[in-house]
């Protein structure tokens, strides 16, 4: 490796990679022990799973492989690992238990990060009041775990600047990160702002338009002629665009190509005029890939 990775601080003082592997919708045991011992020789340190990805158990799995196998270099301490709360088991004692299960299938004593995954409950109505209910308790629960040690630093994702907004007048402790989709085409500027000024890190899922920002079903020249002035592909100038936004990436690949790729994307810096050229992309075209939380209440 010829450079430093990246740290992002956080608000109470830890350190997260910057840049960490995405594990969505890698569900086949051999392909994900494969991709996660991949990305750990390339020298990535932080990996995001959740509940809903069904794959806890695997990566479980596979980190105690590689723990105990000292060609890797690597130990507990060193992997910074996130999860987050299934959709169905908003509320305080739910909570609870899907913290305790994803402790079992990960086969660890603590998680570094987890996070309320979704501010609305499964199976509730958007506009429903009970929403809000639900993750005020689901809050208090993490709070709690914290302060038990299972859980390092406590994080919401896909949070609108609403639900950020009422946080502050239940939570004892602010999030420390809010994880949503983010990418040229969905420049949500107001809401990585917001959640900075609360000193809260944003951080970016998504950062490829789910592939096709980068294999031509959404074709955006500027990217082109950027990626040629830095003799770099698509997806490290979208990756570098994240990063200079302050966020922290969650890039996927089955391939080892470009998990070096994208990993090696955090070499880039983009000039004030490429990142303007970029930002203007959302002021003609948007679109959402993945979830949209607005609706909820």
């Amino acid at each position: 490796m010829t450079f430093t990775p990246r740290l992002t601080k956080l608000r109470d003082g830890l350190e997260i990679p910057t840049v960490g592997l995405g594990t969505l919708q890698v569900t086949d045991k051999n392909a994900l022990k494969a991709i996660v011992k991949d990305s750990i020789k390339v020298g990535y340190r932080h990996i995001d799973t959740a509940s809903v990805y069904n794959n806890e158990d695997m990566i479980g799995e596979v980190l105690q492989e590689i723990f105990s196998d000292e060609s890797f270099g690597v130990k507990r301490g060193d992997i910074w690992i996130t999860s987050k709360l299934p959709l169905a088991s908003i509320g305080y004692d739910n909570t609870i238990k899907a913290v305790k299960e994803s402790l079992k299938k990960l086969k660890i004593d603590y998680i570094d990060m987890y996070m309320i995954h979704w501010p609305g409950t499964k199976g509730l109505d958007p506009q429903d009041p009970q929403n809000k209910a639900n993750r005020i308790e689901s809050w208090r629960a993490l709070e709690d775990l914290q302060e038990k040690k299972l859980i390092r630093t406590i994080g919401v994702s896909n949070y609108q600047i609403r639900h950020l907004s009422e946080l502050k007048d239940y939570a004892r402790v602010l999030p420390t990160v809010n994880q949503c989709e983010f990418h040229p085409l969905l420049f949500t500027k107001d809401l990585v702002e917001y959640s900075q000024s609360l000193g809260i890190a944003f951080q970016a899922y998504s950062s490829l338009g789910e592939g096709s920002l980068v294999d031509g079903s959404h074709k955006l020249p500027v990217l082109d002629e950027i990626a040629s002035n830095h003799g770099a592909s698509i997806a490290q100038i979208l990756l570098s665009w994240g990063m200079q936004h302050g966020a922290i990436i969650l890039p996927k690949s089955s391939s080892k190509k470009r998990l070096i790729e994208n990993f090696e994307s955090q070499k880039i810096t983009l000039t004030e005029k490429e990142m303007a050229a970029i930002n203007d992309i959302s002021s003609t075209q948007t679109k959402l890939f993945i979830w949209d939380s607005n609706t909820i209440l």
